[in-house]
């Protein structure tokens, strides 16, 4: 008599990854632009692997992080900061705001830039704003003490500002991020539960 082998259990990890994986925004990029404290870029990390932001891109003209993205899973500094969530969010790195550009609209992404003053053609108040109808959107962050370059708004649809209303007019980097992608990324998930396709408005059939 033959018994039959047990089945394998998946890692703890694979299963989690398997999980997540429908709940991911789908070309959605996060951008940050020139962050001078590596804390902060590990807490956007963490930020950005949280919340299911697909990629991360760092405009590092100081060059103080490697160019391959196995090199940074491995920095110890990025690691802690992050809490590990550099070895699961996809980081890429670029010397300059222009470099950045220029990739982002070769492979047709839209970039909207965040500030709390209004800057740019078109501003509009955080909450006001529908994020689901670019297909391919990037949501760029400035420098902690100089905020979002001149470049970066002139290359942008839009500025979107988090509304204050305290006497402090501004929020950390950390805090920003975390803000402003929990809103882009509430919106753009139910849209894709609800819709086959980001260019097709088709509702999903009941049985899918």
């Amino acid at each position: 008599m033959t018994s039959s082998a047990p089945a394998k259990k998946k890692p703890s990890v694979r299963v989690r990854a398997d999980k997540i994986k429908d709940y991911r925004c789908k070309n959605l990029i996060a951008v940050i632009e020139n962050p001078k404290d590596i804390k902060n870029i590990g807490t956007v990390v963490r930020n950005v692997n949280a919340l299911g932001v697909e990629k991360i891109y760092i405009i590092d003209p100081r060059r103080s992080l490697p160019d391959d993205w196995q090199e940074m899973r491995e920095k110890n500094s990025l690691s802690k900061t992050s809490v590990s969530a550099i070895k699961w969010s996809f980081v890429k790195r670029f010397d300059t705001t222009e470099a950045c550009i220029d990739h982002l609209k070769k492979n047709r992404f839209v970039s909207i830039v965040t500030s709390p003053h209004m800057k740019g053609k078109k501003n509009a108040i955080l909450d006001e704003v529908d994020y689901t109808v670019q297909a391919k959107l990037a949501v760029w962050f400035g420098n902690e003490s100089r905020g979002i370059s001149d470049l970066a708004v002139e290359h942008a649809e839009l500025c979107v500002s988090i509304p204050m209303f305290g006497m402090i007019e501004s929020l950390n980097l950390g805090t920003t991020s975390g803000i402003v992608l929990y809103e882009v990324t509430k919106q753009r998930r139910a849209y894709q539960q609800k819709y086959r396709k980001r260019n097709k408005r088709v509702p999903l059939s009941k049985g899918a």
